[in-house]
């Protein structure tokens, strides 16, 4: 076998199914939330030696490079990639059914290494090999790229050959992971397999959902499945377990899982909402504390708590490290942030001043501009301690409501502009986001309720002593404790405040807590301030991480 994969075969695997996944800057096979949690849950498998092997497509052209002009109007450029560079080209070939012809695919092996010895191999299908149609061999190009036929194709792609590959590859596994529904024709595949044994198939199937609305689970006209598959026993399967009207993903899934997970305790009830009759436990996500944990903590932690990296409850210690070292690495993150915004805007922020920090997709339901939605009562805020806000984050190219956002952000820039510095980092990746997380003083986040599922950019602020400010949806309604771990915006979980009055609530909530606590907190006292930083790091982080959520995987969905 090439590439050292004989070591890596050994014995029974847990295949790890993602259409997405967030490893490096230089590997752009992600867009979001979505892929950087992949990347985290493979990082913590190869940690604590979690016999996993992971599939994806390789996204030659990986998901878009953000360019904006002067206005905040955001154009996409190809990120094109050489993946030699990173892996190494494996011989196996394997086929599958599209539109009647034989779609060749090949793979890419990446090993995810671990510091402790662990390593845990990546599959990354690819169908631009020779013998293929140019159509063909531009199904693994994008990552969400096209429309709802090149997308099918990419779930062919994903969930069938996936499985034929990691056969022709000799893996043998005992569960398939479908994180979110986009690889579950796998399922299909396994019941072809298994002589469309229902039992024999959701015995070995776990599906993770993501999303807590009915328009995010991927859905697909018959019409178009027929043409794409073409085999009337496959359209029978494909209707039973998918739904009678559209083939929806999700519920294919579903049905075809014995164990299924949402991704926070919430989200696991709006799921059970949205798929009555199922069975949807909740295994809150977490992070890689390694990772997302700056230079300077990570230096520090490993002086007053080594072996935190892999036993990330031990961060619950930290305060047996002196405050005024805690203070300093953050100062040194906060500095390395400052500078690098300077050296790309020319904005001349300021290290003093307190710095809120706003960066993730750019869609309606994040309410990016929510904080700027009454100019009036943010100057007021101003006056009363000086404040700066970083904003990053990129929209899908077919979202306009997202574009629109970007543009109402550098309006507001331009009506501030001498009075509150606010900046908008273009092209938002990895490596910007661990600046970002890292480097400001107070994180926000206000999507509107439910449609967090999880979000995970608060735990990774946390782990560096950033303090969240958040609606109370996703994991923030599970780390939240009002006044000791941040604080809340807006009505309680329990409230049922919908349109314009609840946006009222959050508004006042969001600006009264600005003016009356937390900035005056930050500027007039500074042992509150690093108190709240303390129980950051010791009251989420040692919690909210991917260690904690594999090892919730293992006790109850992977034996």
């Amino acid at each position: 076998m090439e590439n050292n994969l004989q070591g890596v075969l050994k014995g029974q695997k847990i295949a790890y199914f993602s259409m997405e996944i967030g490893l490096r800057n230089e590997i752009p096979t992600y867009s979001g939330g979505l892929g950087v949690l992949a990347g985290d849950t493979i990082r913590s498998a190869a940690d604590l030696n979690i016999p996993l092997v992971a599939v994806t497509l390789v996204s030659n052209k990986g998901y878009f490079r953000q360019k904006l002009d002067a206005s905040g109007t955001q154009t996409e450029l190809t990120e094109e990639w050489t993946p030699s560079n990173f892996m190494t080209w494996l011989p196996q070939e394997v086929s599958v059914k599209i539109q009647g012809r034989d779609v060749k695919i090949q793979a890419w092996h990446y090993n995810c290494k671990s510091l402790t010895g662990g390593c845990v191999p990546i599959i990354f299908l690819d169908t631009n090999v020779e013998g293929n149609s140019p159509e063909d061999r531009r199904i693994t190009d994008f990552l969400y790229g096209g429309d709802h036929t090149y997308r099918l194709k990419q779930e062919i792609v994903l969930g069938v050959g996936g499985v034929r590959m990691l056969n022709a590859l000799g893996f043998k596994i005992r569960k398939y992971h479908m994180n979110e529904g986009h690889s579950s024709l796998l399922a299909l595949e396994l019941l072809k397999c298994n002589g469309k044994e229902c039992p024999i198939v959701k015995d070995l199937c776990i599906f993770t959902t993501h999303t807590p609305v009915e328009a995010g689970h991927d859905k697909f006209d018959y019409s178009l499945v027929e043409d794409m598959i073409r085999d009337q026993n496959d359209m029978e399967i494909l209707k039973k377990y998918g739904g009678e009207d559209r083939f929806n993903t999700s519920l294919f899934a579903l049905n075809l899982s014995d164990y299924v997970n949402g991704v926070t305790k919430r989200h696991s009830r709006v799921s059970s909402e949205l798929f009555p009759g199922y069975s949807i436990q909740a295994i809150t996500n977490g992070v890689h504390s390694y990772t997302w944990t700056c230079p300077y903590f990570r230096d520090l932690f490993d002086r007053y708590m080594p072996g935190w990296a892999n036993e990330p409850e031990l961060l619950v210690r930290i305060g047996g490290i002196p405050d005024d070292e805690i203070w300093e690495a953050r100062r040194k993150a906060k500095k390395a942030l400052i500078d690098e915004v300077n050296k790309r805007t020319g904005a001349g922020m300021e290290y003093e001043t307190f710095t809120i920090g706003f960066a993730r997709r750019m869609t309606a339901y994040k309410r990016a501009t929510l904080l700027l939605s009454d100019i009036e009562r943010l100057r007021k805020v101003n006056r009363r301690g000086k404040i700066q806000i970083i904003y990053a984050g990129k929209a899908h190219p077919r979202d306009e409501a997202g574009k629109q956002l970007i543009r109402d952000i550098f309006k507001s820039i331009e009506t501030l502009r001498n009075e509150v510095k606010i900046v908008f980092l273009e092209n938002y990746d990895m490596d910007l986001a661990a600046k970002m997380v890292s480097g400001v003083d107070l994180w926000l986040n206000t999507p509107t309720r439910p449609y967090e599922a999880s979000g995970t950019s608060g735990m990774k602020a946390a782990h560096n002593g950033v303090v969240n400010f958040s609606i109370l949806d996703g994991w923030w309604i599970e780390g939240w404790i009002e006044g000791v771990t941040g604080w809340s915006i807006g009505p309680m979980p329990e409230e049922n405040l919908i349109g314009e009055e609840a946006r009222v609530a959050e508004l006042n909530d969001l600006y009264n807590k600005l003016y009356y606590i937390i900035v005056p907190m930050y500027y007039e006292r500074k042992d509150d301030w690093l108190k709240m930083m303390n129980n950051s790091i010791g009251m989420i982080a040692y919690y909210f991480n991917s260690h904690r959520m594999m090892r919730r995987y293992v006790t109850h969905a992977y034996l």
